[in-house]
């Protein structure tokens, strides 16, 4: 039997299982043996019944003293068992499941493993069981050891689980092909595969689990950073990319108009990008930096290298209002140096969406600014000698590469507000050359941050009347556009005509969110950049591209539903200018513990980079960032923060591998291009020409 042979066939599965096991994405001999336990329960040690405590879990050993089967008023099968040892008594009651006393007669001896209740007596319902002389028999995989549990679908019980994925190592772990050279293993003290897959499942001890999971989650690791060496390998053996021409009068002159000085942050950021693009190779550049750190600027300067040498240039950004906000930001930036920008969105009428199209195709358009609409099918450039992509985590790998496959090998600069250690940027992007602006410009204030209840709202309101009369403007942010059956959470729209009618009658107010229009979007954006609007309330769109320097207060109600990014992003948005800013975090009672970790994270730091590790910290890596970051399956075991050890590990051992055989052509190297090539058939993404 394969590993890749259905688990139908495994010995106690059939079609009616085998049904409940696709539930859990297990298909295949080897989806089952790569099925993890979520945790494990020591049942080891047995407690005499008198000692055990109750709300604990416990395991017991003693003899079946009495047994009955009765019916509740309601109907309901009752059928318990009294379990004594030297020390005192215990009961076992199962509900609806009559059968059960088919299992046991008075006289039995058997272990009892399950949570403890006193009602008024010692009892667990429905534990798990082992009679002593079956235990002692077949050496039990529920009681006396460590026992997996694994998450399960209605219907499968843990038994049968543990069950037959035992049936299934003991029957097929000798056909699990082992990728890593035997010198690899040996030099970093790496488990046998067959090994690790039967102490993942089944450990002795706390050491054999972890020596399994070490292994297991090397190899997750490994192959992750092998396709990212490979790829890198092949991208810089491939045929050359643009060289772009970095002395033209047309980037001194864009120098020249700047209104501020760029940090020395941002220049180091400009230096590495230009030495990219005046070379031969493509750039692929991720510029990481935090909020307002100026990335908008070194952008723009990567732009007009790119059309000072003859080439068109791409913007891609996740939203709308951000697309547009690039656009008229771009314009009015280029309009000095006769530089053109085009803006090309899903909701433009069909007549300017055409002529959008022929402006970019003749290359009439310099500088497209968009969002998804550039990756369709339609779209024909001129020249694209550059894509930017904007807030890249919130694109996936295809779709980055299908606005790069718009151009004859462009060069690649990917933006994120979303920050992270550099040692963590090197494992998630190690096919990317990185630049992190840390530096903030000149002139921006510290945000006071705060947390207040909902029972504090009069003086929040008070507040922001405040700044409103000195002159000062301030944004109300809500997570809802209209109000949620589900959600006990009041809306933009509703709140907004409360508003606007009772707390702040005597001020502008307005109104902006996702569904609006995009001429009304831009309409309330200029109304409020003009000082026509007081205060603005909003949904997230006002999370990314906005720059109001004059807007001092931020409040974000429903803090709670918030993600710690997304708060931190819409902090951004204040602090731009030289007045005092205030971040107000408005919750309600009840907040889960890690909403409460993420609004203490953001009350207590600005810097984007301590707010990501904590981020991290509090949902895992998975959540932040996702497996269509980079277009690769999603980990099992590892987690890339607590496991950074051995992902450099993995990191370097890979890297050092494609250094000595770049395209896996030596016999020790056959299953590693296997399992790389396998790994990209499953997600369907061809990264690299393995």
């Amino acid at each position: 039997m394969h590993l890749k042979d259905s688990v139908q066939y495994i010995k106690g599965v059939g079609p009616a299982r085998f049904k409940l096991l696709n539930r859990l994405n297990i298909y295949t001999v080897g989806d089952l043996l790569y099925y993890f336990p979520r945790r494990y329960e020591d049942r080891r040690t047995f407690s005499p019944i008198a000692e055990v405590q109750a709300n604990d879990f416990a395991t017991v050993k003693g003899e079946i003293i009495n047994l009955s089967f009765r019916r509740s008023r309601r109907g309901l099968s009752i059928f318990e068992i009294a379990v004594g040892d030297e020390s005192g008594v215990l009961s076992a009651i199962w509900f609806n499941q009559p059968f059960m006393k088919k299992y046991f007669k008075i006289g039995d001896k058997l272990i009892l493993y399950g949570k403890v209740a006193r009602r008024p007596l010692l009892q667990m319902n429905t534990p798990d069981f082992e009679l002593i002389s079956e235990f002692e028999k077949d050496s039990s995989l529920h009681i006396g050891r460590i026992v997996p549990i694994y998450p399960l679908t209605a219907n499968l019980k843990q038994r049968y689980l543990r069950t037959v994925i035992d049936r299934t190592i003991q029957k097929f772990t000798s056909f699990i092909p082992d990728m890593l050279p035997y010198e690899l293993k040996k030099k970093l003290n790496l488990l046998p595969l067959t090994l690790a897959i039967r102490h993942i499942h089944f450990p002795n001890d706390s050491n054999s689990e972890s020596s399994a999971y070490r292994r297991l989650v090397f190899d997750e690791f490994f192959l992750l950073q092998m396709i990212f060496a490979l790829k890198r390998y092949w991208r810089n053996k491939r045929e050359l990319g643009i060289t772009h021409k970095t002395e033209e009068k047309l980037i001194k002159d864009f120098l020249k108009i700047l209104p501020f000085k760029l940090t020395s942050a941002q220049n180091k950021a400009i230096k590495e990008i230009e030495e990219d693009m005046a070379s031969s190779k493509e750039m692929n550049r991720l510029l990481q930096g935090d909020v307002g750190s100026g990335k908008t600027i070194v952008a723009a300067y990567a732009l007009i290298l790119s059309v000072q040498s003859g080439f068109q240039a791409a913007v891609m950004a996740p939203t709308e209002i951000l697309a547009e906000q690039h656009y008229l930001l771009l314009s009015k930036l280029f309009a000095p140096l006769d530089v053109s920008v085009g803006l090309l969105i899903g909701s433009m009428s069909p007549k300017a969406k055409l002529e959008a199209l022929e402006d970019i195709k003749s290359g009439t358009v310099d500088i497209v600014v968009g969002t998804h609409a550039l990756i369709e099918k339609e779209i024909e450039f001129k020249k694209l000698g550059l894509v930017v992509i904007d807030e890249q985590h919130k694109f996936g790998t295809l779709q980055r590469s299908s606005l790069r496959k718009k151009g004859g090998r462009p060069d690649c600069l990917i933006m994120t507000a979303t920050p992270i250690p550099r040692t963590l940027a090197m494992t998630l992007y190690a096919d990317l050359d990185i630049s992190t602006i840390k530096e903030l410009p000149k002139g921006r204030v510290p945000i006071s941050t705060v947390w207040v209840k909902e029972s504090a709202l009069k003086d929040v309101y008070n507040f922001i009347r405040q700044e409103v009369s000195g002159g000062r403007q301030a944004y109300i942010v809500y997570p809802l556009i209209e109000n949620s059956p589900r959600l006990e959470l009041r809306a933009a729209t509703e709140m907004y005509e409360s508003l606007r009618k009772s707390e702040f009658s005597t001020s502008r107010i307005g109104l902006i969110h996702g569904r609006m229009k995009r001429l009304e979007k831009e309409k309330a954006m200029q109304d409020f950049k003009n000082r026509k609007i007081d205060i603005l309330v909003a949904t997230t769109v006002i999370e990314v591209g906005i720059d109001i320097p004059n807007a001092s207060v931020m409040v974000i109600k429903h803090a709670e539903r918030f993600g710690l990014s997304q708060l931190h992003q819409l902090r951004g948005r204040i602090g731009r200018g030289s007045h005092p800013s205030y971040c107000i975090l408005v919750s309600q009672a009840g907040a889960t513990e890690k909403a409460k970790l993420r609004i203490d994270a953001l009350v207590n730091t600005q810097d984007g980079f301590r707010l990501a590790q904590e981020d991290l910290d509090i949902r895992g890596p998975g959540k932040v960032f996702g497996p269509a970051q980079h277009g690769l399956p999603e980990l099992k075991l590892g987690n890339i923060v607590k496991d950074m050890e051995l992902m450099e590990l993995a990191r370097d051992s890979a890297f050092s591998l494609v250094k000595r055989d770049p395209e896996l052509k030596s016999h020790q190297h056959s299953l590693i291009r296997e399992k790389v090539k396998e790994r990209l058939r499953s997600k369907n993404v061809e990264l690299i020409s393995v």
